[in-house]
């Protein structure tokens, strides 16, 4: 029956859910190495058996947490048109900064910092699994609006890190910091706007 089917699903993703949160606050709390997948279902209170179906080691757990993480909550759909660079960098940073804005990202950030000296590979993964993917498609717009003549570009990596880098300092950091920063929808809107503004004004075709 397909409200059965439902029904599974619902709560094989509420499972993964609990343990997801669970293994991103035990691997912050008393370090990766230190943490035993059998820990990590014992906090989520799920089995253990269905804890290794999903996640055989710790390893595929931490690089579950970076994609759920990095997974995009809105949707880009298809590149946007490299011809109309005001709408498109609007789109790309407006979804960075959904990204960034998750007090879960604020947690994964946390986590990598906190167990750089002990697990490097850690900062090495999310930067690799999570970060870049979405950095390359920023780049990769950058480049196609060069090539279409509407925006003067001679460095794509450097213009991604410059507007990025304007989003996520506002979105981002000072989550690192204040536990209790939250600047609300109109002033992130108003963060973005800013860095396409700037941009533009940097590699707008003049």
């Amino acid at each position: 029956m397909p409200g059965t089917s439902s029904f599974h699903q619902r709560i094989a993703a509420d499972k993964r859910a609990a343990v997801l949160a669970a293994a991103t606050t035990l691997f912050g709390a008393q370090g990766f190495a230190r943490t035993s997948l059998a820990q990590v279902a014992a906090a989520a209170q799920v089995s253990r058996a269905t804890l290794f179906k999903q996640f055989p080691t710790k390893d595929d757990l931490f690089d579950a947490i970076v994609d759920e993480v990095w997974t995009p909550r809105v949707r880009l759909g298809a590149r946007p048109d490299p011809t109309d660079p005001e709408t498109g960098l609007r789109a790309l940073g407006t979804v960075y900064a959904d990204l960034v804005g998750q007090p879960s990202m604020a947690g994964l950030f946390r986590l990598v910092i906190a167990q750089a000296p002990s697990s490097p590979e850690l900062g090495r993964r999310q930067f690799d699994l999570g970060k870049v993917p979405f950095f390359e498609e920023v780049r990769g717009y950058f480049r196609a609006a060069a090539d279409a003549g509407s925006l003067t570009v001679q460095d794509p990596t450097t213009a991604a890190t410059q507007m990025l880098g304007m989003i996520s300092n506002f979105v981002l950091w000072p989550r690192m910091f204040l536990v209790d920063w939250d600047p609300g929808s109109a002033a992130v809107a108003h963060a973005v706007e800013e860095a396409v503004l700037t941009t533009l004004a940097r590699y707008g075709d003049r």
